[in-house]
């Protein structure tokens, strides 16, 4: 490792939801886009296929098979956009929709950066294609605490993959 090199710190990060090419485009264009509290998920899996070969018994053949997605998991804080305003059920459309039957299912892109800690410049990216709601779960009440109302929600994917960063690719 040179004198330069720095690790990458995982408390400044961004998440951006925009609609996926397709026959109707997906309403709204941009369903989420901002800073969320947490962002797990980011992960490949590949599966190997193990064959045993007649006559060979100090090993075994490997193959590479499909890879393994998880699901790409946000929690954020819940808000409402303005007084006198309900808190924003943007998340929750979209998986009523598709439970619903709401025709075509809006697919949504999403890319993952991570900043600097001075915010400076991009260190990390990571775009998914195509991903649906799986799950949104909405925060844990309780009259006790004054915690912030977090929700959660899962998203699958067609596709995973770490980007190289943009050069300027600060957060406004």
């Amino acid at each position: 490792m040179t004198e330069t090199a720095e690790l990458v710190q995982t408390f400044r990060f961004a998440v951006t939801l925009t609609a996926a090419p397709g026959p109707r485009p997906a309403s709204p264009a941009k369903l989420a886009d901002g800073y969320f509290a947490e962002c797990s998920g980011l992960e490949l899996e590949a599966d190997v296929k193990e064959h045993l070969e007649g006559g060979r018994n100090d090993g075994v053949v490997r193959r590479v098979g499909r890879a393994k997605l998880s699901p790409i998991v946000l929690k954020r804080g819940m808000f409402v956009p303005g007084e006198g305003q309900p808190a924003d059920a943007a998340l929750w459309n979209w998986i009523s929709a598709m439970v619903t039957g709401t025709l075509p299912i809006p697919r949504y892109n999403g890319l993952v950066q991570v900043f600097s800690a001075d915010k400076k410049r991009e260190v990390a990216r990571w775009v998914f294609v195509r991903g649906l709601p799986s799950k949104v779960a909405g925060p844990a009440l309780n009259a006790k605490t004054g915690e912030i109302a977090i929700e959660e929600l899962h998203i699958v994917h067609e596709g995973l993959r770490l980007d190289r960063p943009r050069q300027g690719g600060a957060p406004a």
